[in-house]
Parts: C-alpha cells; sequence; structure tokens
C-alpha cells in the first residue's frame, strides 16, 4: 500500500509579533487500488464464514433449547418448533439441583483460578526474573509435565486423593490442578520481557525481591493475568472427567458438566432441558470473555506467545 506526502504552508507567529510561513509535509494514505479493495473484500467474507461456522452450533442449540422435546429430532430438522418454549429455563432449575451445580462450579472456578494465579506468578517470577543454581534445568523438568496427558494422571491423583482423605470434597476438585506448567511458562514469558531497570531502580531504593515482584513486576503483568485468569477459569468451569470420578455425592458436590449428565437417565434425555441447561453455563464464561477482551489481546500479542 502506498503513500503520498503533500506539502502545505503554515502561518505561524514569530516572538516578535510577524508572521513567519513555515512549510511542513503530510503523510496521506493513497486510496486502494482495485487489487487491495478485492483483497480486502475475500479476507472479510472469509473471516465472517469462519464466525458463522463457530457461532452456528451455539445458535442451533439456543433454538433447541425453545424447542418441545418431542420435536428435538424431527425429520427434516427444523430450526424453530411449532411451540417457542422459554418455560424450558425455567424447568432447568425443577429438573434437579441445578442451582447448586452453578454454585459449586463458580466456587471450583474461582478459587481454583486464585490458587492458579498465585501458584503461577510466584513461580513464573522465580524462573524468569531471580538467578538461582539449576534454574533452567527445573524449569525444563517443570515444562515436560507438559507432554503427560491429564487422563493418564487420573488414577494416581484419585489415590493421593483417597490417602488425604479428599474424596468427594472441594480440595480434591481444586488443588490437583493448581499447580500447571503452562501457567507458570505463560507469567514467566511475560515476566522476561519487562526491563530489569525497573528492579535495579527499585533496588537502589532498598526494595527486596519480594516487594519489587508485588508494587512493580505484578502492576506491569495485569494483561497476562487476565488471559491466564480466563484459560484457567474456563478450565476449571468445563472439566467433567475429573469432577465425575472425585465426587460421589453429585447433589452435594456436583459441578455443572457433571449437571449437565444428569438430563439423561434410565427413563430417557431430556434433551430440551440439556440444550437449555448448558446456554445458561455458557452465560458467565461469555461474560468473562468479553469483559476482558482488551487484555486478552494485549496479554496474548504480550506474554511471549510470539515467540520470546
Amino acid at each position: 500500500m502506498s503513500t503520498d506526502l503533500s506539502t502545505a504552508s503554515v502561518v505561524l507567529d514569530d516572538e516578535h509579533g510577524g508572521h513567519v510561513e513555515v512549510e511542513r509535509r503530510s503523510r496521506t494514505r493513497a486510496p486502494l487500488t482495485a487489487a487491495e479493495r478485492t483483497r480486502l473484500v475475500i479476507a472479510h467474507v472469509l473471516v465472517y464464514l469462519a464466525a458463522a461456522v463457530f457461532v452456528s452450533p451455539i445458535v442451533y442449540a439456543f433454538f433447541s433449547a425453545l424447542k418441545p422435546n418431542s420435536e428435538m429430532f424431527t425429520m427434516p430438522p427444523t430450526l424453530i418448533a411449532s411451540e417457542v418454549r422459554w418455560s424450558n429455563f425455567l424447568d432447568v432449575f425443577a429438573y434437579g439441583p441445578f442451582l447448586t451445580y452453578i454454585g459449586n462450579s463458580f466456587f471450583v472456578a474461582i478459587a481454583g483460578t486464585l490458587v492458579v494465579l498465585f501458584v503461577s506468578t510466584t513461580a513464573g517470577y522465580a524462573f524468569g526474573r531471580l538467578r538461582w543454581k539449576g534454574r533452567d534445568a527445573v524449569f525444563v523438568l517443570f515444562l515436560a509435565t507438559l507432554m503427560v496427558p491429564a487422563e493418564v494422571l487420573v488414577i494416581p491423583m484419585f489415590q493421593v486423593m483417597q490417602w488425604f482423605d479428599w474424596v468427594d470434597t472441594y480440595q480434591a476438585l481444586i488443588l490437583p490442578f493448581a499447580f500447571t506448567a503452562f501457567g507458570t511458562f505463560l507469567m514467566r514469558q511475560f515476566f522476561r520481557g519487562i526491563p530489569y531497570e525497573l528492579e535495579e531502580a527499585a533496588r537502589v531504593d532498598g526494595a527486596g525481591p519480594v516487594r519489587s515482584f508485588v508494587q512493580i513486576i505484578l502492576p506491569l503483568a495485569k494483561s497476562a493475568v487476565a488471559v491466564l485468569s480466563v484459560f484457567t477459569f474456563l478450565s476449571f468451569w468445563n472439566s467433567y472427567l475429573w469432577p465425575l470420578i472425585v465426587t460421589v455425592d453429585y447433589n452435594a458436590h456436583g459441578t455443572l458438566p457433571v449437571g449437565l449428565a444428569s438430563f439423561s437417565g434410565l427413563t430417557g434425555t431430556r434433551w430440551d432441558l440439556q440444550m437449555a441447561a448448558a446456554i445458561i453455563s455458557m452465560i458467565p464464561t461469555t461474560v468473562l470473555v468479553i469483559a476482558l477482551q482488551k487484555h486478552l489481546v494485549k496479554g496474548i500479542a504480550m506474554a511471549g506467545l510470539g515467540g520470546r
């Protein structure tokens, strides 16, 4: 895309009250060529098509939540049923302890996110800013845990929970996933991009590592903390396998993903209520992502995911 330099004259008052004509150059953008306009239109069309592909299942699920259960699998498929039932969203709460599932999910997701943020920021600071013997070797071993699938760890983690007598408790739902290598790596990469001169100036003023971390480094890492918060909250909120295994009394400690499965029973599946419950479960995460959208874009761009 080309630019054009144009010259303009500006009359300024000098210090003696006279007028001085100053020549300045302004940079203006040249009109788009036909080829550039075509590429721009194609790019927008592709973006809109990709967005439509990803949004269409959500739209279909929303309209399915408004259908009677008898019309869920009509042939040919229809988007809007013969009867729109908004009452399905209220019947969800009467079908089972859905409010308990929501409360448990909020507690587990928020508590787990806070623990992960504390562990990941402190560990990331230790790996990224502090100098100690064996730091890089320990960090490599820490990252190696990312190569182990979570499904492989289910049985050992369950045995550990039995040893601590934590089965069917909130501790079992939160603590096993509180020490994640991904969060530590994300924060370490962001911390490494902060100028070291800031900490050196703080040390001259008498600040130690803890004070430098709390008052200087952490406030500069708001965007990275926002990214890690959203990823962690979504991970706890959508977790199904581990809560299903470690929870015994689902009515007391069950989370939303486990609660969604409760709409399927021996007498059949209430697909209409299950779709309505799924739409309700998406609201908190959607609001969270929209609220932190600016921080997410900035954090992903600056937190080292680009190869710093």
